[in-house]
C-alpha cells in the first residue's frame, strides 16, 4: 500500500515537472489566457495513471508553479483542476480512456470556463471575453486530451503502462 502511494506521488511530481516544462514551450496566447494543450494531456495521463486526488494536486501544483514563473494566468486554476477531477472520476467509473477525454473537455471547457467568470470579475476583465475563452478552453482541452488518449493507448499496447 505504501509503495503504491509513493509510486503515485513520484509519478505526480514527475508529470507536474513535465507539464511546467512543456507549458514553457507549447502555448497559444488568447487575450487574457494562455491556452496550454499540454496541461490537458498531463491531466488525462494523471487521470488514468494515478487517480483523482493526485491528478488534482498535479493540476494545482502546475498552476502555482506556472504563475510563480510568469508563464501562467489565474485562469489556469479552475480549468485545470476541475478538468483533472472530472477526467479522473469518469475514468475511474468507466475504465475507458475516452471517458477521461470527455471529462477533461467538459471539466475544463465548460465548467472551468464558467468558473472563470468570478475570476474575471475580480481581475476587472470584461465578461464578454468569455465568448473567446469558452471555445478556446474546449478546443484546447480536446486537442491535449486526444493526444493523451493516443499516447496512453500506444504505451498500453507496448506494455509500458497497464490500463
Amino acid at each position: 500500500m505504501e509503495r503504491a502511494r509513493t509510486r503515485k506521488l513520484t509519478l505526480t511530481a514527475l508529470l507536474t515537472a513535465v507539464n511546467v516544462l512543456l507549458s514553457q514551450l507549447i502555448y497559444i496566447p488568447l487575450g487574457p489566457i494562455k491556452a496550454l494543450p499540454m496541461q490537458h494531456l498531463i491531466n488525462v495521463v494523471c487521470a488514468v495513471t494515478v487517480g483523482p486526488w493526485f491528478a488534482v494536486m498535479q493540476a494545482l501544483m502546475s498552476s502555482i508553479i506556472r504563475n510563480m514563473v510568469g508563464t501562467g494566468t489565474f485562469f489556469a486554476f479552475p480549468g485545470s483542476m476541475i478538468g483533472a477531477l472530472l477526467s479522473s472520476l469518469l475514468y475511474r467509473r468507466y475504465k475507458k480512456v475516452g471517458f477521461a477525454v470527455i471529462g477533461e473537455a467538459i471539466g475544463t471547457g465548460l465548467i472551468g470556463s464558467l468558473i472563470c467568470i468570478p475570476v474575471m470579475w475580480m481581475m476587472n476583465t470584461d465578461i464578454t471575453v468569455l465568448k473567446v475563452i469558452m471555445p478556446a478552453f474546449i478546443i484546447n482541452s480536446i486537442i491535449g486530451s486526444t493526444i493523451a488518449a493516443i499516447l496512453i493507448k500506444v504505451t498500453a499496447r507496448r506494455g509500458i503502462i497497464k490500463l
